[in-house]
């Protein structure tokens, strides 16, 4: 089904995911990074009883799954809390390097984790506090055209340029309701030009700097409308400067021109996935339990819509924490019957 205003239209795909604690499937997923060969590296975030749910899922986009790494518990039993390396306690985001490393942020350790493409760990770094390069409840990350780390420092109220080894460079931003001040800021992208978008989570917006962290623009007012945000998560931008928002506390994500003006937005449009289907296959009690279940029909719809993010092939991934799952979509240019585009 597709959701459409003004000639542009999110096109429905598929959605991938199941809920699981280790395996095919996510546990309260917070986050996505794509890789190469249509690879996802999923960061679960789990309970805080369940710590061997804590993981980073790799599989493709068509859901195959490929492995796990950065689990909560190893030796220890599923309630001991694992602070060793290469584990995560409340892991928050993720993001890939250049040569293709993993980046996994943790706001109860403060600390960034390093691991391979194939999840080997390989580092670390990060020290709590508030001076330059200390970090306090790291959130989104991302990489700029030099392999810098453009980094949400969460409780500091500010955005941190590091390098990937985790020395400081800059950061801009403070704690406030003003132009270029934050509240509990979130997620987190870079456009093709380097400019950075930063999800304002309390006051309700996302803000736009130049990558020297100047103020652009701001768009969105605390509200339920078309173009209005409650505590929204996460942003991404495509190639195009289409800028997409999980608006979290609507349960929505919304699409917003290169200029800020409200295009479109879907409230989910969630389908059974590979994985869940193999899962009711191989339980035949539970597909009939499904057939007298009531309310079944809201399954389409977004249940804590935690993150977004967009490919090259404008496929667009909205991660759905309550649901332990990722909606995938397509934004399809317009176009007139004739043939011709806007």
């Amino acid at each position: 089904m597709t959701t459409e205003a003004l000639g542009v239209s999110l096109q429905y795909s598929h959605s991938l995911g199941r809920g699981e604690f280790a395996g095919p499937g996510f546990r309260n997923p917070v986050a996505i990074a794509r890789g190469d060969d249509d690879l996802m590296y999923v960061v679960n975030r789990s309970y805080e009883y369940r710590p061997d749910g804590k993981r980073v899922t790799i599989c493709t986009v068509d859901e195959e799954y490929i492995g796990e790494f950065a689990r909560g518990v190893h030796t220890a039993g599923v309630t001991d809390i694992v602070t060793e390396d290469g584990s995560l306690i409340w892991p928050t985001s993720v993001a890939l390097d250049k040569d293709g490393n993993v980046y996994v942020a943790d706001e109860w350790l403060n600390r960034i984790s390093i691991f391979n493409k194939d999840g080997e760990w390989i580092g670390k770094w990060g020290t709590e506090g508030s001076g330059d390069g200390d970090i306090n409840k790291p959130s989104g990350m991302a990489f700029d055209s030099d392999d810098n780390m453009i980094m949400v420092d969460s409780q500091n109220n500010r955005v941190q340029k590091l390098t990937k080894e985790g020395k400081f460079i800059s950061s801009f931003g403070s704690q406030g309701t003003g132009n270029g001040e934050f509240n509990l800021p979130w997620g987190i992208d870079l456009d093709v030009d380097g400019n950075i978008y930063v999800a304002d989570w309390r006051n309700d917006r996302i803000q736009k700097f130049t990558k020297d962290g100047d103020f652009l623009m701001a768009l969105g007012t605390s509200g339920s409308g078309p173009g209005e945000l409650n505590r929204p998560t996460d942003v991404a931008v495509d190639n195009s400067g289409m800028i997409y928002v999980a608006d979290w506390g609507n349960e929505r994500m919304q699409m917003f021109d290169p200029a800020g003006k409200f295009v479109t937005l879907t409230t989910g449009e969630g389908t059974m996935s590979k994985w869940g289907k193999d899962k009711l296959d191989g339980n035949s009690e539970m597909w009939e339990l499904r057939e007298i279940a009531q309310g079944l029909e809201r399954e389409r719809d977004f249940w804590g819509p935690v993150a977004v993010t967009v490919d090259d092939e404008n496929r667009v991934f909205v991660v759905e924490s309550c649901r332990n799952r990722i909606q995938v979509f397509r934004r399809q240019e317009p176009i007139f019957r004739g043939g011709g585009r806007l």
